[in-house]
């Protein structure tokens, strides 16, 4: 007997009990995964506070760069001028964020004589899009060091990288892939977007809903298929055997705290850690933001010079 023609009359009241609790069984699953998507799609699209900040408005003679991003469209960032030839710092702000919460920092780096980039993750700022958790982030970052090196006024051949989260997986994974990445700073990394992608549902407070978690984890999943051919980031980090790095451990999240120590150990020398007591760079004091730059410009200092030692 036709579906439908059973449920308008069933033939014996268990039938028709039956089918009525697998209609509300298929109810149910399609309610799930309509929630499970809209979760998927605000967590992609995270809100975007955008910055009415310009680059007139800042101290200096801070420019404005255009470039397009492959696949992506045009792009802008915002390029702070140190010393001519010295090495260039790239910046790459975490989930949520955009380029303005970083110019404290962006601008502690340029004081002491370096040059510095910061621009918008797709999805953040005034850049359209959505957030992959790191692997299209990597390519973005990979853009820029390309744009950065094209340069003249800067040591193209020297650039480190300085990443928050989203932005320090792709900080460590750009340094895996590309040479001229001479340090990289990493503060809350994660060996999986998944990883972080399960951080933030659970944070949001959808973790603890079962079923609707596990839909929304799933459908991160296939959003994420065209990058699951991309080993861990773990796997990457014996390209960086001769590249200075620091591990920095925001000891308030401890799921972050831990993963971040995980790919600590897993690094090669040269590697450095530091722990801080906070949870988030945007959360942190003005005091404690300014500990927090001057830790970042110590590494740099030592490691990226902005005038090389010369050879004796």
């Amino acid at each position: 007997m036709d579906f439908f023609e059973e449920l308008r009359d069933p033939s014996s009241p268990i039938r028709g009990a039956l089918t009525l609790l697998l209609l509300l069984l298929v109810l149910l699953v399609v309610v799930c995964g309509c929630i499970a998507a809209y979760i998927d799609y605000r967590m992609m699209h995270p809100v975007s506070t955008g910055t009415s900040l310009t680059p007139e408005d800042l101290l200096g003679h801070i420019s404005l760069v255009q470039y397009t991003a492959p696949g992506l469209g045009s792009r802008d960032g915002w390029f702070f001028p140190g010393l001519r030839g010295a090495p260039v710092l790239i910046l790459c702000h975490g989930y949520g964020w955009q380029r303005g919460d970083v110019v404290t920092l962006a601008t502690t780096l340029e004081e002491n004589q370096y040059n510095v980039f910061v621009f918008d993750f797709s999805g953040h700022g005034k850049s359209p899009g959505s957030t992959t958790f790191g692997p299209r982030e990597t390519n973005e970052v990979l853009t820029a060091i390309a744009v950065m090196a094209q340069r003249t006024d800067v040591d193209r051949t020297r650039i480190g990288l300085w990443g928050a989260n989203v932005g320090g997986y792709a900080a460590l994974a750009a340094a895996a892939a590309d040479r001229r990445v001479a340090a990289v700073v990493v503060d809350s990394v994660y060996d999986d977007p998944l990883e972080f992608f399960t951080e933030e549902l659970d944070r949001e407070g959808y973790g603890s809903m079962p079923v609707i978690g596990w839909m929304a984890r799933f459908g991160f999943r296939m959003v994420e298929l065209p990058y699951r051919g991309q080993p861990r980031l773990s796997a990457r980090l014996g390209a960086l055997s001769k590249t200075p790095k620091l591990f920095i451990e925001l000891r308030d999240n401890l799921v972050l705290a831990q993963s971040t120590l995980r790919l600590f150990n897993a690094a090669p020398e040269p590697r450095e850690q530091w722990v801080m007591p906070q949870a988030s760079y945007m959360a942190m004091t003005n005091d404690e933001k300014r500990t927090y730059d001057n830790a970042v410009l110590t590494f740099f200092l030592r490691t990226l010079p902005p005038v090389p030692a010369r050879p004796r």
